[in-house]
């Protein structure tokens, strides 16, 4: 079953997304230096492997903006009409020079870096993150926006009173993306966080179009509550995009959990490890491979439109799409909830 929920029966106007959107972390250079070859490659294949106009998720972060460079570099080789791709920008990190042997940002997870990146979530600093990020563009440019990982920066804070000074930088920063809406320069305003409970306080205070839910809706964690709020998110017509969906590569084979070791010789550990061997023995009952149910779990939850995606080899991309887009049966999510290993099932 590939559930696409339909729009409510309230007047909600919902940005249409397709099922995947392409995650550009890899043109950054993110863990190792991708050719440009291999960056052509892998752009090359999104476009041409998306049923309608293809949609990438980049960021300055992404590479102190080698990112946006270097997707606007492939598209224009490809020659891709800026009206046949849709790119979201998540801003609050300005390209600078480098001045020192490596980044300064996130030491040791960018490669080969010409440029630092410096944060700079406030109303100027969100603009200027905006322009920046156009020009790195070229001829093309973002259509959604949004501030990238706001719970980051609030976990910044020393004190309550840190935080609520913060907080207000990241509406201040909200302030200047309803601008830009108003005036035409962008479709959507969104928020994208691994912690959803910041989300769900953004959104009392900010009209949103669109969020994406990083590392917390997968079929191994999804608490009730996220799943209440996406619907309420649903119900008011702001599109889900559902991110990270493996726990950080454990339920396809990683020994880490959200980035972390696993030890199997703790009680947790034996927990975890007796759920994905439960799991994937449900998988091969199916003939269903772990890595198709993760990505499609979150489309059997109302509000759920698209999965971000993201690949550092070309040959992937049309796979990860078919996987995406795979017909599951319904039995297969049913005998996950009748052993015990999801939670819920939208029926």
């Amino acid at each position: 079953m590939h559930k696409i929920h339909t729009q409510p029966g309230e007047d909600v106007n919902f940005i249409n997304l397709p099922p995947v959107v392409f995650g550009t972390s890899c043109l950054g250079n993110i863990y190792q230096a991708t050719s440009y070859e291999e960056k052509l490659a892998i752009v090359k294949a999104c476009v041409e492997s998306s049923p309608g106009k293809a949609v990438f998720d980049s960021a300055g972060k992404y590479g102190a903006g080698l990112a946006l460079q270097s997707l606007a570099k492939c598209l224009d080789t490809l020659n891709v009409d800026p009206e046949n791709v849709l790119i979201s920008n998540k801003l609050g990190w300005y390209q600078v020079p480098l001045t020192t042997p490596e980044p300064t940002f996130e030491p040791g997870i960018w490669k080969e870096l010409k440029h630092d990146a410096v944060q700079r979530i406030s109303y100027e600093g969100i603009l200027a993150c905006f322009d920046q990020g156009n020009d790195l563009l070229g001829p093309y440019s973002s259509q959604l926006a949004s501030v990238h990982d706001p719970d980051e920066y609030l976990a910044r804070a020393r004190n309550k009173d840190e935080e609520n000074a913060l907080y207000l930088d990241i509406l201040d920063a909200y302030k200047a993306l309803a601008e830009l809406k108003a005036s035409g320069k962008i479709l959507g305003i969104g928020v994208g966080a691994k912690q959803w409970q910041v989300i769900e306080r953004i959104s009392k205070d900010v009209k949103l179009d669109w969020v994406m839910i990083a590392n917390s809706l997968t079929l191994h964690d999804h608490p009730q509550a996220l799943i209440d709020f996406t619907r309420k998110l649903w119900k008011k017509g702001i599109t889900v995009i559902n991110s990270a969906v493996f726990n950080g590569g454990f339920l396809i084979g990683s020994d880490y959990y959200n980035y972390h070791l696993i030890d199997n010789d703790t009680e947790d550990g034996k927990s975890l490890y007796a759920w994905r061997a439960k799991f994937w023995a449900v998988c091969e009952l199916f003939d269903i491979t772990p890595a198709q149910a993760c990505l499609n779990y979150g489309f059997t939850i109302p509000g759920v439109s698209s999965v971000a995606v993201s690949t550092s080899k070309a040959a992937k991309v049309k796979q990860n799409i078919e996987m995406v887009t795979k017909e599951i049966p319904y039995d297969f999510w049913k005998t996950l909830r009748n052993e015990g290993l999801i939670d819920t099932l939208d029926e």
